[in-house]
């Protein structure tokens, strides 16, 4: 059995190598596509206003399968052998084996976190419908907080499935989380954000945080629980808070000095799949002294 359990866990992990491949594609592709999508509305738009014929799309196919990956500096298109998840940046040092223009070390690492995390869900849950659950789950939080990082974007396009993704888990008893208690927490996780935007934007006539968040934590809220949300933000709020500092202190804020919430949204629903919300919020309380 303890074999099973382990070779299991492996296969979970070498797939999540390969899913982290492809959702590096994800994080770089998916906001430019977004981009090009409100361009061609906001042309739309503007051909309406002006009574001209709407522009007609002469751009090549952008997508995630189309155009083949290619190198930044030459162009040079990426061969299947180089794109081996891990083995192929230790292979090429990090290098484009064409014109030597170096790849981000965020690749490999991406490949890395997502393999770790699919051989930690089946190794707990199983080959089980709750392993394939929680695998996606990870996959989705792991996509979001890059595109976040990068963008400050959160698209739809992930946090709405992931949203309904941890409401069906609830209904098919994939989570131990009771339907109802996903429901709520769905409801309260975006309703609380809500708020809080739109306090912060009547007091100050600033956006702290944009809507991706509110749905985001509505995401998690489903897969969680309700009773899940105080930790969840609570942890999210203090990393936040304390990278933030850290990053003002060392010059390192960007223009407008702001840092997106959702990887730390993401960074404490990970620790709250692995460790337990109740866990989050014992040692919140302790760093607290309380």
């Amino acid at each position: 059995m303890e074999f099973e359990v382990w070779s299991g866990a492996a296969l979970g992990g070498v797939i999540g190598l390969l899913i982290g491949s492809f959702l590096n594609v994800v994080i770089y592709r998916l906001p430019k596509m977004m981009e090009r999508q409100w361009a061609a509305e906001l042309a739309q738009l503007e051909a309406e206003k002006q009574g001209t014929e709407s522009p007609t799309g002469t751009q090549e196919p952008f997508n995630l399968m189309t155009p083949r990956s290619r190198c930044p500096g030459c162009g040079h298109a990426v061969q299947w052998y180089e794109n081996v998840p891990v083995l192929s940046y230790l292979f090429l040092r990090g290098r484009c084996s064409a014109c030597k223009t170096r790849i981000s070390v965020r690749y490999p690492l991406v490949e890395l976190l997502t393999g770790a995390l699919f051989f930690f869900c089946i190794y707990r849950w199983g080959v089980t419908p709750a392993g394939f659950a929680w695998c996606g789950f990870s996959a989705a939080l792991v996509a979001l907080a890059f595109i976040d990082w990068d963008t400050t974007l959160l698209p739809d396009d992930i946090t709405l499935p992931l949203l309904w993704a941890g409401l069906l888990s609830a209904a098919f008893q994939w989570t131990a989380v009771p339907l109802h208690a996903s429901v709520v927490g769905a409801a309260a996780g975006y309703l609380s954000l809500w708020l809080v935007y739109w306090g912060f934007k009547l007091a100050t006539g600033k956006e702290g945080m944009g809507y991706g968040d509110f749905k985001l934590f509505a995401a998690l809220g489903a897969w969680f629980g309700w009773q899940a949300l105080v930790p969840i933000i609570l942890m999210s709020s203090i990393i936040g808070a304390i990278i933030g500092i850290a990053m003002k202190i060392f010059s390192s804020l960007r223009e407008g000095g702001y840092i997106p919430f959702g990887p730390f949204l993401v960074g404490a629903g990970l620790t709250a799949m692995v460790f337990g919300p109740n866990a989050i919020l014992n040692t919140v309380l302790s760093a607290l002294g309380l």
